[in-house]
């Protein structure tokens, strides 16, 4: 009886620092990656929006604080076109896209 009272021996657990190691010499060293291109987003005036719409709508949409705002408001509203930042092309299009969402006219084009 005593020897089917008998514990099973413990198991041991394998050691995660060994199978790390292995995994990590496996791996291909990783190329370093490249910047994304950069893309303007562009700030248009209109006739349609108030000032201050427009000027609470970069703020919002974009990190510019408001004085860089109010600038950029301005120049496009003086010259006809206004530069708010430059980012990567996806960024530029999701920029775009708020803005139109709010009738603001922007465009983008490759920096």
């Amino acid at each position: 009886m005593s020897d089917a009272m008998e514990a099973d021996p413990p198991r041991e657990e394998p050691d995660e620092s060994s199978n790390t190691a292995a995994a990590t010499k496996d791996k291909p060293l990783k190329k370093p990656t490249k910047p994304l291109p950069p893309w303007k987003v562009l700030l248009h005036n209109d006739d349609v929006n108030e000032f201050l719409f427009v000027i609470e709508t970069v703020r919002m949409l974009t990190t510019l604080g408001k004085q860089e705002a109010e600038l950029r408001v301005v120049e496009a509203h003086k010259t006809g076109v206004a530069l708010l930042l430059t980012t990567h092309r996806e960024r530029a299009e999701l920029y775009q896209q708020q803005f139109t969402s709010r009738n603001v006219t922007v465009t983008i084009e490759p920096a």
